[in-house]
């Protein structure tokens, strides 16, 4: 079996999954992060996060995404083929993502086509979701990537 930083758009089959990553959110990053891009008052103040609906500090849920590129990064997207995505499309941040939540990923090929125009790449179409420490879901985004032929 090829490792999957090694693949290339024909490696890859429909009905995979794949999880890998391993992100410790801190409290420290979640105040760091919303001051910067998103200061909601229960992302960037404990007490205003416990006073909120959410009963205490949440994670914005774009560092929740930042989060799960950077484990598609280190560990799924291929350096040999990878040409970027033109998207993602269903994006849901469906529970909340707390200091010390321990993040991990899951990939899902949902389909694969090769592009008629551009023969030497194709495109797959992924479910990627961040689970917690407790199995939940806790981020998911559909999305497609574009990625360079083995031998077009």
């Amino acid at each position: 079996m090829i490792a999957v930083k090694q693949r290339y758009f024909e490696d890859y089959r429909v009905g995979e999954s794949f999880e890998f990553g391993s992100y410790a959110v801190t409290e420290s990053e979640i105040i760091e992060f919303a001051t910067r891009y998103d200061p909601q008052p229960f992302h960037v103040d404990r007490r205003a996060g416990e006073e909120s609906h959410f009963g205490g500090l949440v994670a914005s849920g774009w560092m929740t995404a930042g989060a799960l590129m950077r484990m598609l990064v280190d560990d799924f997207i291929s350096p040999l083929s990878s040409m970027g995505s033109p998207g993602v499309d269903e994006l849901r941040w469906l529970v909340p993502v707390r200091p010390g939540d321990r993040l991990r990923a899951r990939v899902t090929i949902l389909a694969a086509r090769r592009s008629e125009s551009k023969p030497d790449r194709g495109s797959l179409q992924v479910l990627q979701e961040a689970l917690n420490q407790n199995g939940e879901i806790v981020l998911s985004m559909r999305g497609w990537g574009i990625y360079k032929l083995r031998a077009p």
